[in-house]
């Protein structure tokens, strides 16, 4: 039978039992400190939504589906949506594509002014609602840019006899 013995361990730190500074010095330099609190402020102007901010976060909350089901809409029977009852759904779909290139807008407006983008907004809506309207303009590039490539042209605004005449 063959043993290996290996060398015992030897500690890496000191031990704790010799402490040079206290045991030469009698005085205590520990003072007594207040409890450690933490306030949590808010900056000014991020505790109020402005009436911008919310027409923003409801209209991006809105038009962000809206575009999507347009977007697939057009990609499948390569016409936008019905007009619906009295042209609502129209309505609402070219509503739709203005409040994400106004939201767009308003974030690259801030961002050359301030060198961030809009502020988070009430639970953090405000900020979901501008990455909502980057990825939807990006859908719509895409969608359109593959529309016109395979269509050579892109549907108007108004319903035309080739999509519901």
């Amino acid at each position: 039978m063959l043993l290996l013995l290996s060398p015992s361990p030897t500690p890496l730190l000191p031990p704790l039992t010799h402490r040079p500074f206290t045991q030469y010095c009698r005085t205590n330099f520990r003072q007594r400190r207040p409890p450690f609190t933490l306030h949590a402020m808010a900056k000014d102007g991020s505790a109020t939504t402005t009436a911008a901010e919310a027409a923003a976060v409801v209209s991006g909350l809105v038009a962000t589906p809206v575009i999507g089901w347009s977007l697939y809409t057009l990609k499948t029977t390569g016409c936008g949506l019905p007009p619906g009852p009295g042209g609502s759904i129209g309505a609402l779909e070219g509503v739709s594509y203005l409040a994400v290139v106004g939201i767009v807008a308003w974030s690259l407006y801030t961002k050359t002014k301030t060198g961030s983008g809009l502020p988070n907004g009430p639970f953090g809506l405000l900020g979901a609602v501008e990455g909502l309207s980057y990825l939807s303009l990006l859908a719509i590039v895409v969608v359109f840019g593959l529309q016109y490539f395979e269509q050579g042209s892109i549907p108007g605004p108004l319903p035309s006899d080739q999509c519901f005449g």
